[in-house]
């Protein structure tokens, strides 16, 4: 039986105060789970109902699953690991191409521009601290699996673009047609906040910004779907 003071441990998760403190986090659900199991993700303890076919440390009930779950629907598995943070190698920018976050707060962007770096094969994703948690429940599962494959640090986002040593590009309603941006090996693409834009601090840090043409009439584009079309240009053959 799970004890009492697991079960408040696994629902402290939820807090990204917590998960610092203890430094562990939370993974939840069978898709999940099973997509970084797969990708070799290490984990202290899998606590898991019946209803999971997969490797159990921690067999656990429905009803103490429903307690501990951070979903509304509770799932069969829930694993637990430890939080291990890499600092961001100096002169990583200078080689391959990087998605730059810069401020942004939504856990589900943040877990599909992993998704988007991982199929188009970027090199790293570098989240400045104002972005959501990388380790948060809603990054992970948005990122279905890319979390395990996409090296992803965080560090003040200014100061390393300003020793980047490759291009920096940043994403805007006002720019130069990412269509007319040349072939870049070497390149940093920075995604802005989703209601801010780039900030003041990046800003002065850009080599250029570009823009996606807009045809219609929507405001602006989600920010991992402008993601999504930048990286598809840059990895077009020319």
């Amino acid at each position: 039986m799970i004890t009492r003071s697991e079960l408040q441990q696994l629902r402290s998760l939820r807090d990204k105060r917590h998960r610092e403190a203890l430094g562990l986090y939370a993974v939840e659900g069978e898709k999940i789970v099973g997509e970084l199991l797969a990708a070799g993700h290490e984990f202290e303890a899998i606590y898991a109902t019946p209803a999971w076919g997969g490797r159990v440390t921690r067999p656990i009930t429905e009803a103490d699953m429903a307690r501990a779950s951070h979903f509304p629907t509770p799932s069969a598995v829930l694993a637990v690991a430890r939080l291990r943070r890499t600092d961001l190698p100096a002169g990583a920018l200078a080689r391959g191409l990087t998605l730059a976050l810069d401020g942004v707060q939504d856990p589900g962007n943040v877990g599909t521009i992993l998704r988007v770096a991982d199929w188009f094969a970027v090199d790293r994703v570098l989240l400045s601290p104002a972005c959501a948690d990388l380790h948060s429940a809603k990054v992970i599962q948005a990122s279905m699996g890319s979390f395990a494959r996409v090296p992803a640090f965080v560090a003040p986002l200014a100061a390393a673009l300003r020793e980047a040593g490759a291009p920096v590009y940043g994403c805007a309603l006002a720019g130069t047609d990412v269509h007319q941006l040349p072939a870049l090996r070497d390149a940093v693409i920075v995604i802005g906040s989703e209601g801010r834009g780039l900030s003041a601090e990046v800003t002065p840090a850009l080599t250029g910004v570009v823009t996606i043409p807009r045809r219609g009439g929507a405001e602006s584009l989600n920010a991992a779907v402008a993601a999504a079309i930048v990286c598809d240009h840059l990895r077009r053959p020319r």
